[in-house]
């Protein structure tokens, strides 16, 4: 299993048209936790990894988390889109960290890209923050709202 940081700007990025912040994503995984995240490139990522979004704004950290459902994919349908991943947002583990973000100080980020892996010393951290254990995983589940760029 590996842990993916994913960079949500709530200035440009959407969900179906709403704002990628940390409310959204919240009510998300309470209501409608399937999501498909577009990726520029494919990465590497399996099943059971988890993808840990980070917050560019107004406040700089981590406070959602989901599982990666399928690996990517390409998407025959946005040209605009190289690749699609489905996952499913962790309700209970976003909870927690909608209350306690981890900040990017705790993460030790330097050069913020989309999407990078985890760095060792940071996901105990992370973890902790999320209530969860390591090897902890959520049911997958199918693939739901899209997330895309305005």
């Amino acid at each position: 299993m590996a842990d993916w940081i994913y960079i949500l700007d709530p200035r440009k990025d959407t969900l179906d048209g709403e704002p990628s912040d940390k409310e959204t994503m919240l009510q998300l995984a309470q209501e409608e936790p399937e999501l498909e995240l577009w990726l520029s490139r494919r990465n590497r990522m399996e099943p059971g990894d988890r993808l840990w979004f980070y917050f560019a704004r107004p406040e700089a950290a981590v406070a959602a988390v989901a599982e990666v459902d399928e690996e990517p994919r390409p998407d025959d349908e946005d040209p605009d889109v190289p690749f699609l991943v489905p996952v499913t947002l962790l309700t209970e583990a976003t909870k927690e960290l909608y209350r306690d973000p981890v900040s990017r100080e705790e993460l030790g980020l330097g050069q913020v890209r989309s999407v990078q892996k985890v760095k060792p010393q940071a996901l105990p951290v992370l973890l902790a923050r999320a209530g969860l254990q390591a090897g902890a995983a959520a049911p997958a589940g199918g693939a739901g709202r899209r997330q895309g760029r305005p």
